[in-house]
């Protein structure tokens, strides 16, 4: 038998502009082919409709001396202990019963150089975070369990 690889979200964030930090919501709604509902990057014609960031990730740059956490580099989705980088493009997520993702690209390109970067020098979500299309979408929320179908 196969075992099943599993985190869990930490947040779920969004934000009504583009280029901002998101801020965390008790619960939020994926729509099917089209992303988080409120979200300035949610959007039916592109395949980067949620974002996804581990909370690793934001440990490293913490253990830098920047003071961040869930949704200060603009991800939607806040995970922890499943590692989103090791996991393909295609590679389809299920979070609870219903909302099935699949990883639609990994990192990305950073044109703006962030506040976080001209900090320390760095950021994460260029190279660590990734993006998903929404399969099948549904009410998500910290405490969720989400693992690789």
């Amino acid at each position: 038998m196969k075992t099943k690889i599993s985190g869990e979200i930490v947040a779920v964030s969004t934000s009504e502009k583009k280029g901002t930090k998101k801020n965390p919501v008790a619960c939020g709604i994926l729509r099917t082919e089209y992303g988080l509902e409120g979200d300035a990057h949610a959007d039916s014609t592109w395949h980067r409709q949620v974002s996804l960031l581990a909370q690793e990730s934001i440990d490293k740059m913490r253990a830098m001396g920047v003071d961040v956490g869930p949704g200060d580099f603009a991800e939607n989705i806040t995970t922890k202990g499943i590692n989103l980088l090791a996991l393909p493009i295609g590679t389809r997520l299920k979070i609870g019963d219903n909302i099935l993702l699949e990883v639609t690209q990994i990192g990305k390109e950073c044109h703006t150089k962030c506040a976080i970067f001209q900090q320390v020098g760095t950021c994460v979500m260029p190279t660590e975070g990734i993006f998903v299309r929404v399969l099948n979408g549904g009410e998500v929320k910290p405490g969720n369990i989400i693992t690789v179908a």
